[in-house]
């Protein structure tokens, strides 16, 4: 049921931020599943993100960036390998270490996925009126900016965007 919320409520708005990206992970949770390169999981999706805008990172940065351990950013680069996504390099600078760069097919499953994720999300964006739409698109920049100014996100985060996706 709609409610209005008290724009300088903080933690209500906070709340209802947390709701809706628990909607956002469910709609994008089936996309995840309903792939037509196949299921994903989420450790490995966000591997894949963090890996995409990396001109190739060492197994330790990966595992730092995505807040891991090195035994577990290991195997998931082991299946994320298997599975054609990723492709291991020697480092160009230590021959003692191994770079991973996302393949030709790991760049297109996240194409696919994010497909499917602005398909969703239009679904549900068509509901809304044209005041109501121009409202999100504005809260969710001034939320991107925040974000960066805290070292969060970067100023665009890889995503392209397009004034037809809204």
């Amino acid at each position: 049921m709609p409610r209005s919320l008290p724009s300088t409520d903080h933690g209500q708005v906070a709340h209802a931020a947390c709701a809706v990206s628990e909607l956002l992970q469910m709609l994008w949770g089936r996309g995840q599943e309903a792939a037509p390169s196949g299921p994903v999981s989420p450790s490995q999706l966000r591997a894949l993100t963090t890996l995409e805008g990396q001109d190739g990172v060492n197994l330790r940065a990966l595992g730092e960036a995505l807040g891991t351990r090195p035994s577990s950013v290991s195997r998931l680069c082991d299946r994320l390998e298997a599975a054609g996504l990723v492709e291991r390099y020697p480092s160009m600078t230590s021959r003692r270490e191994i770079e991973v760069r996302l393949s030709r097919r790991g760049r297109a499953v996240l194409a696919e996925f994010r497909a499917f994720r602005a398909r969703e999300v239009q679904t549900v964006l068509q509901e809304m009126s044209a005041s109501q739409l121009a409202a999100l698109a504005e809260g969710l920049e001034a939320f991107q900016t925040a974000a960066a100014r805290l070292g969060l996100a970067g100023e665009d985060s890889g995503h392209e965007r397009s004034a037809d996706t809204a």
